[in-house]
C-alpha cells in the first residue's frame, strides 16, 4: 500500500476546503470550492503535489474521451459534475489525439495495466487525466473524481494536483437485494443500480422468486404471472398468527421486456445482474400454479407466513425437473452476465422421504451409497448438478446458498454464497470450490443497526452495526493457500419485513459504505476512525441525492468501561464528526442547557439513565441511551459455572454484573446466550452482606426460539466451597399468547448473611408445539444483569 497523502497534506487540505465552505456558506450562492480526494471506498493511493497549482473546474472545462471509450461514460463525467456542484460543462468531445492540449478532463483506458478494474487519476493545473485499465476501471476513476467534488452550488471547484492509483481488493463485490417477498417498481431498481454504483460495487444479486410471490415473466407458464404472484393475505409481524386480510402481489412482476430494460441499465453503469430462481424449495409460489409439480399434488397457496415449508418441487418428478430447465431457458436470454444463482437453501426433505417417485429417483441414480449426510440430501446433490450442467450448455456457472455443499459431486462451474456464517466459504475453499463471503451476522443488512430498536422501523431482529460491516475482513480465517478460492464479498437485503422503497435505503445506507470498503481496501488500509471522517461528506452526498439513510451514525457513540477502583463506570462520548455533546444521568432528553460533555468523560457509580445528544445548528440528535443499574453485585467477580454459546458470549461473564441492562435485541453484545444449558453463576461480593433478593432479565424472541427461564435457584455461602439452597422456583413454558421483549424476574429469600451467590436460570428444554418453526427443539436463554439486593 502507497498512501502518500501526508497528515499535513491533509490537514492542509481538510482546512481550505473547510475555509471555503465558511465562505460559501455565508453566501446564498456560493461561487467557489476545493475537491478532497478522501473518499469511499478510499483510494490505494493519493500523492498531493503541493508544488503544483490546482485545476479549476468551471464551465469552460471541456471532457475528451478517446475511441476506446464508450461515450455515455464521458457523459456520466458531465452529469456527475452537474449533479454535486450544478457546474454544467460542454458536451463531451471525441478526442483521437493521444496528448491532448487544453484545459480538459480526459479520460481514456489502458488495457495493458496490471490491475484491469483499477485506474489512475493525475491532476495538474491544466488537466484532470482518468486513465482505466479497463472500461470499468475508468468508470470507478470517474467515480472518485465524482465524490471528491463538494456537494452545492458553486461556479468553480478547485481540484488539488494529485497522482492517485487505485484497484480493488476483490474482484467480485456484491449487493441483492429480495423482491419476491415486498415488490419494487423498476424505477426503484434503477435508483438501487445507481447508489451500488456510487460505491464501486459490480454486482446486484437479483432475488426474484420465493414462497410468498413469483416476480418474473416466464412465457411458457403464463400462470406464473397471474396466479403466483399474489398471496390472499400476509402475516403480521414476525408470524405472530395474525393476518391483515389483504390480498398482495396482484401484477407486481417485470416483464421480460422490463428485465432487458434494466440489465441495459445496469451495464451501462457497468454492473452485472445475477437472477436468483431458488430451487428446489422456495418454490410454493410455483406450486400454487402447477401444483402438480410438488410431491403431494397440493392444493397449495402462495404462502402468507414467512421462514421455511416443507413443501418443495418434487425431484422424482421429470416434470418438475423440465420445469426448471424451461425457466432456465428463458432467464439466460435476458441476463447475459456467466452467473445464475439457483439457490438450494432450506430445503427440508421431509416431503421427499415420504414421496415414492424422489424415493424411486434415489434408486435409479444409486444415491444411498453416497458421502451425503442422506439419500434424500444426495437427492438434492443429483438435481443441483442437473441443472449446472444445463446452465454449462449456455456457458453459465451457477452459485447456490451454502447448503449444497451437503451434497456431493457438485461438478466445476458453481460457486457457493456462505451466509450461514464464514463456514460454507471455508469448506467450499477447502475442496478448492470458489466462493463468495455473505455471513448473515455481518453482512445482512435486512438485521438492525442500532443497540436502541425501538427507534429502528420494524425488522428480522439481529443487530449488524456499521461499526461491525467494517470491521469484516472476508478471508482472515481462511488459510492463506485458498484465498483465492474466495471470489468477494456481498451484503444482503431480504424483504420479509421491509416494504416500502424508502424502508430499503434506509437499512442499506450508510452501512453499504463500510462495504464498499470491505470489498476495496486492503485490511492495512482501513481505520475506523478515519472511515467516520470520510463518511461525512459521503452522507451529505446521500441527503443531495434523496437517498433516505439511517441517521443513527451521527447519533452520539458511547462506550462505558468499568472503573473498578471507583466502583463505578466510565463513560467516554463521542461522534462522527465531533459536534458538541450535552448529557442527563436522570433519562431526560438532553438539551443545550444540560451539561456539556468533555473529555475527562462521565463517571456514573450510581443507577442511573444515561442520555445524550450532539447539538448542531441548535437542534438536538435523537438521544442515546443507556440505562444502568446498581445492585451488591455489579462489577463484582463472577464466574461461569456453565458455558454460553459460542456465538452469543460476547464479553464473557463479567457482562452479566456489567451495570449495563441490555435492551429488547439480544445480539448487542449487552447479554450472554445459552443453548441447551442453564446459566448457573457464582458472583463473590467480596465480603459478607445480608441480602435477600435476586433480580435478572430475560431477552424473549420466540420466532428465533429465544424463550424465558423455566426457573430460578439461588444458594448462599460464606466460603464458596459450602452452599445452602434459599430459593427454588420453577416457570410454565411460553405460550402462544406470550409477547416478544424483556421478561424481569425477582427471587426473594430470608435475609441472609454471605459472601458467595449461586445463582442456577433454568432453559427451556422443549419448545412448545404451538412453535411455528421448532416445536420440540431446544430453546435458547439470553440473560443480562444480575442484580443481588
Amino acid at each position: 500500500m502507497k498512501q502518500t497523502m501526508t497528515n499535513k497534506s491533509l490537514f492542509r487540505a481538510a482546512t481550505l476546503a473547510a475555509t471555503l465552505c465558511l465562505v460559501a456558506c455565508g453566501s446564498p450562492h456560493p461561487m467557489a470550492s476545493v475537491s478532497n480526494y478522501d473518499v469511499i471506498p478510499q483510494p490505494h493511493s493519493v500523492e498531493l503535489l503541493d508544488h503544483h497549482s490546482p485545476f479549476v473546474l468551471n464551465e469552460q472545462t471541456n471532457i475528451l474521451y478517446g475511441p476506446e471509450v464508450a461515450p455515455r461514460d464521458a457523459e456520466f463525467v458531465a452529469d456527475y459534475i452537474a449533479e454535486a456542484t450544478t457546474i454544467r460543462l460542454p458536451r463531451p468531445t471525441l478526442c483521437d489525439t493521444p496528448s491532448p492540449s487544453g484545459h480538459a478532463i480526459v479520460l481514456a483506458i489502458e488495457e495493458s495495466a496490471s490491475h484491469p478494474e483499477g485506474y489512475t487519476i493525475s491532476v495538474d493545473s491544466s488537466r484532470v487525466s482518468i486513465t482505466g485499465g479497463s472500461a470499468d476501471g475508468l468508470f470507478y476513476g470517474i467515480q472518485t473524481l465524482r465524490k471528491s467534488l463538494p456537494v452545492g452550488e458553486y461556479s468553480s471547484v478547485e481540484l488539488p494536483s494529485a497522482q492517485i492509483e487505485d484497484y480493488p481488493r476483490f474482484a467480485y463485490r456484491g449487493m441483492h437485494l429480495d423482491i419476491a417477498r415486498h415488490f419494487q417498481d423498476i424505477d426503484f431498481i434503477k435508483r438501487y443500480i445507481d447508489i451500488l454504483a456510487l460505491h464501486n460495487i459490480n454486482t446486484l444479486h437479483w432475488h426474484l422468486v420465493d414462497d410468498q410471490g413469483w416476480r418474473v415473466e416466464i412465457k411458457k407458464y403464463p400462470l406464473l404471472t397471474t396466479i403466483s404472484t399474489t398471496r390472499k393475505e400476509t402475516v403480521l409481524g414476525r408470524n405472530s398468527g395474525v393476518w391483515d386480510g389483504k390480498p398482495y402481489g396482484e401484477g407486481m412482476y417485470y416483464t421480460q421486456e422490463q428485465l432487458r430494460e434494466v440489465v441495459a441499465y445496469a451495464a451501462e453503469r457497468h454492473i452485472n445482474i445475477i437472477p436468483e430462481i431458488d430451487m428446489p424449495g422456495h418454490m410454493v409460489a410455483a406450486l400454487a400454479a402447477y401444483p402438480e409439480l410438488g410431491c403431494t399434488g397440493g392444493p397449495y397457496d402462495v404462502w402468507t407466513i414467512w421462514g421455511v415449508s416443507e413443501d418443495l418441487l418434487c425431484a422424482g418428478n421429470d416434470k418438475a425437473v423440465e420445469f426448471c430447465k424451461d425457466v432456465l431457458d428463458e432467464i439466460v436470454e435476458i441476463f447475459p452476465y456467466e452467473y445464475i444463482h439457483i439457490g438450494g437453501d432450506e430445503c427440508p426433505k421431509v416431503r421427499w422421504e415420504e414421496c415414492p417417485k424422489c424415493q424411486a429417483r434415489i434408486e435409479a441414480e444409486n444415491l444411498r451409497h453416497t458421502r451425503a449426510k442422506s439419500p434424500e440430501e444426495a437427492l438434492q446433490g443429483w438435481f443441483m448438478r442437473h441443472m449446472s450442467d444445463h446452465l454449462a450448455r449456455y456457458g453459465k456457472s451457477v452459485i447456490g446458498w451454502d447448503e449444497i455443499l451437503d451434497g456431493e459431486n457438485l461438478g466445476d462451474n458453481v460457486v457457493i454464497m456462505s451466509w450461514r456464517g464464514e463456514e460454507g466459504g471455508i469448506k467450499a475453499a477447502k475442496q478448492g470450490i470458489r466462493s463468495i463471503m455473505v455471513p448473515n451476522n455481518i453482512l445482512y443488512f435486512d438485521y438492525y443497526q442500532t443497540k436502541e430498536v425501538d427507534r429502528e422501523p420494524f425488522a428480522i431482529g439481529g443487530y449488524n452495526p456499521i461499526e461491525k460491516v467494517y470491521a469484516y475482513d472476508p478471508v482472515a480465517n481462511v488459510p492463506a493457500s485458498q484465498r483465492h478460492y474466495i471470489l468477494g464479498v456481498q451484503a444482503n437485503i431480504w424483504t420479509e419485513y421491509i416494504h416500502t422503497s424508502d424502508h430499503i435505503e434506509h437499512m442499506a445506507l450508510p452501512r453499504m459504505s463500510a462495504l464498499a470498503e470491505v470489498q476495496w481496501s486492503d485490511p492495512e488500509q482501513k481505520d475506523y476512525d478515519r472511515f467516520l471522517v470520510r463518511l461525512q461528506p459521503m452522507l451529505d452526498r446521500y441527503k443531495s441525492l434523496g437517498y433516505n439513510y439511517a441517521p443513527y451514525v451521527l447519533d452520539v457513540m458511547a462506550d462505558l468501561k468499568p472503573a473498578k477502583e471507583q466502583r463505578a463506570l466510565h463513560a467516554t462520548l463521542s461522534t462522527l464528526d465531533g459536534a458538541p455533546i450535552h448529557y442527563t444521568l436522570d433519562g431526560s432528553a438532553p438539551t443545550p442547557e444540560s451539561p456539556l460533555y468533555t473529555s475527562a468523560g462521565v463517571i456514573i457509580d450510581h443507577s442511573a439513565v444515561l442520555s445524550a445528544s450532539a447539538e448542531r445548528e441548535g437542534r438536538m440528535s435523537q438521544p442515546m441511551e443507556v440505562d444502568v443499574q446498581f445492585s451488591e453485585a455489579t462489577l463484582c467477580p463472577i464466574k461461569l459455572l456453565t458455558k454460553s454459546s459460542p456465538n452469543y458470549t460476547f464479553g464473557g461473564a463479567p457482562t452479566l454484573v456489567d451495570g449495563m441492562v441490555g435492551n429488547k435485541n439480544y445480539r448487542t453484545g449487552r447479554w450472554l446466550g445459552f443453548y441447551d444449558t442453564p446459566c448457573r453463576v457464582v458472583i463473590d461480593l467480596e465480603e459478607s452482606k445480608t441480602t435477600s433478593r435476586v433480580r435478572y432479565n430475560v431477552c424473549v424472541n420466540k420466532d428465533d426460539g429465544c424463550m424465558d427461564s423455566r426457573g430460578t435457584k439461588v444458594w448462599l455461602s460464606a466460603d464458596g466451597a459450602m452452599w445452602s439452597l434459599v430459593a427454588n422456583e420453577e416457570y410454565a413454558p411460553m405460550t402462544l399468547e406470550d409477547d416478544h421483549g424483556l421478561y424481569h424476574h425477582t427471587v426473594e429469600y430470608t435475609p441472609t448473611p454471605a459472601r458467595y451467590i449461586k445463582v442456577e436460570i433454568g432453559c427451556e428444554h422443549s419448545i412448545p408445539a404451538w412453535h411455528t418453526y421448532f416445536p420440540g427443539a431446544r430453546g435458547f436463554l439470553f440473560v443480562d444483569e444480575i442484580a443481588v439486593e
